[in-house]
């Protein structure tokens, strides 16, 4: 049996604390632009100095993301991306740079295909894990049987409005890292990221050992310093698909999510 790379996802990510510093985790949708122009993005930001990278499985109804990665997604949609597109974007990214490699999805795709299924193949294809935003801690015991026996993290989103017992039973149910979602609403770069965050942060470490994670509104080196203050790792998506969306070509946008992972990583190294 196959077995997932959670344990790499711990390592590196006590590895960034170790070295005072926050991780950087990019987030890339799979199929754009293209599966293998997605493949190439996901070596590129890791090259460019992210120590995680979180794959999106493109969906019709993206409850949790912004116009950007909602319009990378119709793209890859409309180009006829595959859970086996998704599964090969994360074999390939992580057989070429050892990085963690994470899919991030939501719950309806996964129980289609079959749960035993995905996890064993997610694992098959060295993934690190699932962090699944719409998934009710309640109802996911199934697939968290599948990821322990897979060697697959479950990362589950934690958001401002959470109540104390409800953050606690949400880090004792997750594994990996816990994902704090930095305020209410949907993906997107902001301008500020902000109190509320911090507050979320140090809320979720009472209630748990996991490093904590912070996305939505991240999009350059200040905030990315900023969060990496109080947070064991940024998470940085929209502005990562943005230079893709508004390149004129592939090799251009690739520079671009490369320089800009580099600023990022200077960013989350504290000064």
């Amino acid at each position: 049996m196959s077995t997932g790379n959670i344990q790499l996802l711990s390592d590196t990510l006590a590895k960034a604390r170790s070295e005072d510093r926050a991780a950087l985790v990019a987030y890339l949708p799979a199929g754009f632009p293209t599966v293998d122009g997605g493949i190439e993005a996901v070596k590129a930001v890791i090259a460019g100095g992210a120590d995680v990278v979180e794959v999106g499985l493109p969906h019709s109804d993206p409850v949790l993301d912004g116009a950007i990665i909602q319009t990378a997604d119709d793209i890859a949609l409309r180009g006829g991306v595959k859970i086996a597109d998704v599964l090969r974007t994360v074999r390939e990214a992580h057989a070429a740079t050892g990085a963690p490699v994470l899919v991030m999805t939501y719950w309806n795709p996964i129980d289609r295909y079959g749960v035993e299924r995905f996890a064993a193949e997610l694992a098959a294809a060295g993934g690190a894990g699932c962090i699944l935003p719409d998934l009710p801690v309640q109802e996911s015991a199934l697939w968290r049987e599948h990821a322990d026996k897979h060697g697959l993290a479950t990362v589950f989103v934690v958001a401002p409005s959470s109540k104390d017992e409800r953050l606690a039973t949400i880090t004792a149910a997750g594994s990996g890292f816990v994902y704090a979602a930095s305020l209410m609403g949907v993906t997107g770069t902001r301008e500020s990221v902000g109190n509320e965050a911090q507050e979320l942060v140090r809320r979720t470490r009472t209630t748990t050992e996991l490093p904590v994670c912070v996305g939505l509104g991240v999009s350059n080196a200040v905030q990315a310093k900023e969060v990496a203050g109080f947070a064991d790792g940024v998470i940085v998506g929209s502005a990562f698909v943005k230079l893709l969306l508004d390149a004129p070509d592939l090799p251009a946008g690739l520079a671009a999510v490369k320089a800009l992972a580099g600023e990022l990583a200077e960013g989350v190294r504290r000064g």
